[in-house]
C-alpha cells in the first residue's frame, strides 16, 4: 500500500491563501511517501521553494517524493493530511470573516484544488483523509522508533484540541491517556517568550543556545509564579498561555520590557533565556515522571516541536526516568505529513508496525549521479574551480587539518531541521575561534550560538558524557556534558557550560561521513569534527548543487566538496555575475514608491520584497531595478544590461549583497529548466 502525507497550508506559490497571513499559520510544510509502513521519501517544502518555515502548499516536496520512488499520482492508494476537516474548515472561516473579497473555499476542495494546479491530480474524495495532528506526531515516532511499547509524548504549540497528548502504546496501539489543555501550552510559552526576547516565530533554538548564558536563578521566582504544578502530572498557566503575551505582560510588570530585534543582547535576556529554559525542564519533567511511573512505561518517545528542544531532552536522559528514548530527526510538524501517511494507511485497514528504529534521516531528494553532479558543477565554470581528487574523503580530511571550513553535499538531503552530513558545514573542532569564524563570517547569524560535534561511536565516551539512559543519538536531538578534560580541546564545539548537542555518526548508517572524521582523527588526534547546517542566515538547508555553488558564491566557506568533486571560488568570480542568468523568485516583487519631498516634489524609491509574511525587503538602486524589471530567467546579466552601458563593479556589488539575502537566482545560462547542464563537463572545461 502506498500512501502520502501532507501538511501545511493550503497557499500557492506565489501568493498566500489571504493577505497577511501569519508566518506560524501551519508552518514546516512537507511531504512524505510510505509504503506497507517504510519511509521511502520525505522532503519539507523549504528544501525547494526557499522560503525557511514555509506555511505553502507542499506541492514541490510532493512531486519530489513522487520522483524518488519513480511512482505517479495513479499509483498513490491514498493521500492523509495532517488535521481533522472540521478543524482546517472552522481556522478557514475566520480567515474569510476576516477578509470578506477572498471566495471561500473549504479544506477537501482547496488540497484537491492545489493537486489539480500543480500535479494535474484529481484526486477522488474517497482516497483523503484527514488526521488527529497529535496522533500524527504520536505515529511517525513511535514507528520509527523500534519499540513495541512506550509512553508517547507529544508537546507544541497547540493540536485541534490540546497542546500536548500523552499516549500509552502497548502491542504497536496508541491509546489517548491524557490531554494537556489548549491554555497549558508550553509551546506558545515558549514562543511568546522568543517574541518577547526580539527574535521571531522560528527562534526558539536561539533562546535554548542563549539560555546557557543566564542564571535561571535571577527570574525564578517571576516564573514560578506563572505556573502551578498540580497531581497526577498536571500544571496550570493561570494567565492563559493561549494569549500570545503572556509572558511578556508578566515580565514587563516586573521591569523586563520587550527587547527589540535591533538592541544588544543584555545580561538580562540571557537570565530570563535561562529562567525560561529551566522552567520548561521542570514542567515537562514532571508530566513525563507522573506518567511513566503510572503507566510503569520505561521507554518514552517524544516527539511535537517541544521535542526540538535539545537541551530539554538531554534533562530528561540525565534524570533517569526511562531506560532509553527516542526522538523522532523530524519532530516537528514537519514529521507529521509522515504520521498522515501513516495514518492513512490505517484508514484503509492496514496497520504496519517496523520493529527496527530509524536510523538514517536521509530521505530527501539525491544531488543526481556523479556525472550528473559533474556536468551541473561545469555549467559554473566560469566562477569556480572544479577538481575531483583521487580519494575525496583524504583531500577533504587535510584540508579541514589545515583549518579550512568546507560546505559538505553528499547524496541525499535530511529530513528535518538538522543537517546531519549530507548537507553540512564542516570544520575543526578545536579551535575556539572557528565558532566566531563561522557565525559571523558564514551563518551571518548571532554570536551565542553553539555549533554541534559529529563524532565516531568508538570516541563518543571518551570526549563526552553519556547519560545510562539509552537515547537514538543519530539526528543530533540530545545535549550532553562535554568531559571536563576535554572542553578546552573541543573548544569551537563546547558550549558556555560546557555542554554539546552531540551526534554519533555509525558507519553502518553513514560510512564515508565516518570515513571522513576518522580520517581527521587519525591527522590530528581528534576524530571529532563541528558540523552545522549548510546554509546562511537568509535561507533554508540548501537541498541541490546549485544552492550549495551559490552558498560557497554568497559565502566566505573555503571551498565546497559536491559528491566526488572539490569546488573552490575562482579569482575574479565577481566578473563572472555577468555570463549568470537573474531570475526572480515567484515571491519577489519590485516596487516603485513615491512620496512628497521637502519642496513638493515627487521621490521616487525602489525596493524589492520577498512577499510572504515575515519575507524581507531591500532598497535597489534605480539602475538595478531597472535590469531586474527585464529579467526573464532567459538572459545573462550582461545581456540584460548592455542597453545601459554594461555592468558596473558597484552594479555587480550590490547585485550580489541582494543575491546574499536571496531576493532572486542566479545561475549558468547553460542549465536547462530540468537543472541539467546543455553541454558536457569536458566541453565546457574545454572553452576555459
Amino acid at each position: 500500500m502506498l500512501t502520502i502525507g501532507l501538511n501545511g497550508n493550503f497557499s500557492p506559490g506565489n501568493s498566500d491563501i489571504v493577505p497577511g497571513l501569519r508566518e506560524y499559520m501551519y508552518h514546516d510544510a512537507a511531504a512524505a511517501l510510505v509504503r506497507d509502513g517504510v519511509l521511502l521519501a520525505a522532503v519539507e517544502e523549504e528544501r525547494i521553494n526557499r522560503i525557511k518555515h514555509t506555511t505553502k502548499f507542499p506541492v514541490n516536496a510532493l512531486r519530489a517524493c513522487l520522483d524518488i520512488a519513480d511512482v505517479s499520482p495513479a499509483d498513490i492508494d491514498a493521500v492523509g493530511y495532517y488535521f481533522p476537516e472540521q478543524y482546517l474548515d472552522f481556522m478557514l472561516n475566520g480567515l474569510y470573516i476576516d477578509n470578506p473579497t477572498v471566495p471561500a473555499r473549504y479544506s477537501r476542495q482547496l488540497v484537491k484544488d492545489r493537486l489539480s494546479e500543480g500535479l494535474g491530480w484529481d484526486l477522488p474524495d474517497d482516497k483523503l483523509f484527514f488526521v488527529s495532528h497529535h496522533r500524527a506526531h504520536a505515529i511517525s515516532g513511535f514507528t520509527r522508533s523500534g519499540m513495541e511499547d512506550a509512553l508517547v509524548v507529544v508537546l507544541d504549540g497547540m493540536g485541534e484540541d490540546s497542546s500536548g497528548t500523552v499516549f500509552g502504546a502497548v502491542d504497536g496501539r496508541l491509546d489517548v491517556l491524557s490531554k494537556l489543555p489548549m491554555q497549558n501550552s508550553l509551546g506558545l510559552v515558549y514562543m511568546g517568550a522568543t517574541r518577547h526576547l526580539g527574535f521571531r516565530f522560528g527562534d526558539e533554538y536561539k533562546v535554548m543556545g542563549l539560555a546557557p548564558y543566564g542564571d535561571p536563578g535571577v527570574y525564578r521566582a517571576v516564573f514560578e509564579s506563572m505556573y502551578a504544578l498540580g497531581p497526577d502530572g498536571d500544571y496550570a498557566f493561570p494567565g492563559h498561555a493561549l494569549n500570545m503575551d503572556y509572558v511578556g505582560g508578566v515580565f514587563f510588570a516586573h521591569g523586563l520590557p520587550p527587547r527589540r530585534a535591533t538592541d544588544p543582547v543584555e545580561q538580562r535576556h540571557k537570565d530570563f533565556a535561562a529562567g525560561l529554559q529551566e522552567t520548561l525542564e521542570r514542567i515537562v519533567l514532571h508530566v513525563m515522571g507522573h506518567w511513566g511511573r503510572t503507566t510503569r512505561h520505561t521507554r518514552l518517545v517524544f516527539s511535537g516541536g517541544v521535542a526540538h528542544n535539545c537541551s530539554l531532552n538531554g534533562a530528561v536522559l540525565r534524570s533517569g526516568l526511562f531506560s532509553e528514548v527516542f526522538v523522532h530527526p523530524a519532530s516537528h510538524d514537519a514529521g507529521t505529513a509522515e504520521g498522515a501517511a501513516l495514518l492513512a494507511q490505517e484508514s484503509l485497514g492496514a496497520t504496519v508496525r517496523l520493529k527496527e528504529r530509524l536510523r538514517s534521516a536521509s530521505v530527501g531528494p539525491a544531488l543526481g549521479s556523479t556525472r550528473a553532479v559533474e556536468e551541473k558543477l561545469a555549467s559554473w565554470c566560469g566562477s569556480v574551480d572544479v577538481e575531483r581528487p583521487a580519494d575525496v574523503v583524504e583531500t577533504t580530511a587535510r584540508l579541514l587539518a589545515d583549518g579550512a571550513v568546507v560546505g559538505w553535499a553528499q547524496g541525499r538531503s535530511e529530513f528535518g531541521p538538522r543537517a546531519l552530513g549530507n548537507r553540512s558545514i564542516l570544520a575543526d573542532p578545536r579551535p575556539a575561534a572557528n565558532r566566531t569564524r563561522i557565525n559571523a563570517m558564514i551563518k551571518k547569524r548571532e554570536s551565542f550560538r553553539p555549533f554541534a560535534p559529529m563524532v565516531v561511536p568508538e570516541a563518543a565516551r571518551t570526549y563526552f558524557e553519556l547519560p545510562d539512559t539509552a537515547a537514538n543519538y543519530d539526528f543530533m536531538s540530545f545535549v550532553v556534558r562535554v568531559r571536563p578534560e576535554h572542553r578546552e580541546t573541543l573548544g569551537a564545539v563546547t558550549h558556555v557550560d560546557g555542554t554539546a548537542r552531540i551526534q554519533i555518526v555509525d558507519p553502518e548508517v553513514d560510512e564515508r561521513v565516518h570515513r571522513l572524521v576518522t580520517r581527521f582523527g587519525a591527522l590530528t588526534g581528534t576524530p571529532v569534527l563541528l558540523n552545522t547546517s549548510m546554509n546562511n542566515n537568509a535561507e533554508p538547508i540548501v537541498q541541490s548543487v546549485e544552492d550549495a555553488v551559490t552558498c560557497l558564491l554568497t559565502t566566505e566557506l573555503d571551498c565546497l566538496v559536491v559528491d566526488d568533486f572539490v569546488v573552490r571560488r575562482r579569482p575574479g568570480y565577481m566578473d563572472a555575475l555577468d555570463d549568470l542568468v537573474p531570475a526572480l523568485r515567484p515571491v519577489t516583487k519590485l516596487t516603485r514608491n513615491t512620496r512628497a519631498g521637502r519642496a513638493g516634489e515627487n521621490v521616487v524609491s525602489h525596493e524589492i520584497v520577498l512577499d510572504y509574511a515575515g519575507g524581507p525587503r531591500a532598497a535597489v538602486s534605480p539602475e538595478l531595478f531597472a535590469l531586474l524589471e527585464q529579467a526573464d530567467g532567459v538572459r545573462t546579466l550582461g545581456s540584460l544590461a548592455s542597453g545601459t552601458g554594461g555592468t558596473t563593479q558597484r552594479m555587480r556589488s550590490e547585485l550580489h549583497g541582494l543575491w546574499q539575502q536571496r531576493f532572486f537566482t542566479l545561475a549558468p545560462a547553460a542549465v536547462s529548466p530540468t537543472g541539467h547542464s546543455r553541454v558536457g563537463a569536458a566541453e565546457a572545461l574545454a572553452r576555459r
